[in-house]
């Protein structure tokens, strides 16, 4: 299955990047959402580390929105969909590559939204990076892996496209929460971090929780139904 996953992670990467014009505008929407933030402080005021760490984490959250209705809808309107679920594979396997994709993607538009983050609103990271990438990375996973199920849910037909938002927001609250806690205690570093990584906890948790559900619901919600 792992090879399978890959493979299809594969080919969601070289169709999205050619061009580069999925990523581009990605990319442009959260660093207009950081933007429009940094407007509403005054000159010379400083943006409080959890305020930042939300407006971080919002601008993942919509471009991550985009991100995973793209990836699905690369197999819309040519019978790719149904050629993928006719597959000798395993239907996880779809739900993974999917995932990976936008695992990779996430991150490559947070990369961004880092350096915006310091530009606009003038946040550093106080602790250790490594340390911050690797909460970055655990609290993506669980985004990716809710992400990657809801996308197969909104795709097939165009009645069912909102769904993605609809559902999507109201589930990803908890490790919303979890990423914007941890992020802030990297920012400040010190003692905010060690309570602020008790919350790594339920974004594993979380991350755990909806893989579980993606690998039993994943075959009877992606079909070749278009």
């Amino acid at each position: 299955m792992l090879s399978a996953s890959l493979k299809i992670a594969g080919k969601d990467l070289r169709l999205c990047l050619r061009g580069a014009q999925g990523l581009a505008q990605t990319a442009l929407l959260g660093l207009l959402i950081i933007f429009v933030f940094s407007l509403s402080r005054k000159p010379g005021e400083e943006v409080p580390a959890l305020a930042a760490a939300a407006i971080f984490w919002l601008s993942t959250l919509f471009s991550q929105v985009l991100v995973f209705s793209g990836l699905y809808a690369l197999e819309e309107g040519n019978g790719a969909r149904m050629g993928l679920a006719m597959a000798p594979i395993a239907p996880q396997a779809v739900w993974l590559g999917k995932a990976l994709a936008g695992l990779t993607l996430v991150l490559a538009c947070q990369l961004v939204f880092g350096v915006a983050v310091a530009a606009f609103l003038g946040q550093s990271v106080s602790g250790s990076m490594p340390l911050a990438l690797g909460c970055v990375v655990v609290v993506d996973v669980g985004l990716v892996a809710l992400g990657s199920l809801m996308g197969a849910l909104a795709s097939g037909k165009t009645s069912r496209e909102s769904l993605l938002t609809v559902i999507f927001f109201p589930l990803i609250i908890p490790v919303l929460l979890a990423g914007i806690r941890v992020l802030e205690g990297v920012i400040l570093g010190g003692e905010g971090l060690d309570s602020s990584l008790d919350w790594l906890g339920l974004a594993g948790a979380f991350a755990a929780v909806f893989s579980a559900a993606a690998l039993v619901l994943f075959p009877f919600i992606y079909t070749g139904e278009e």
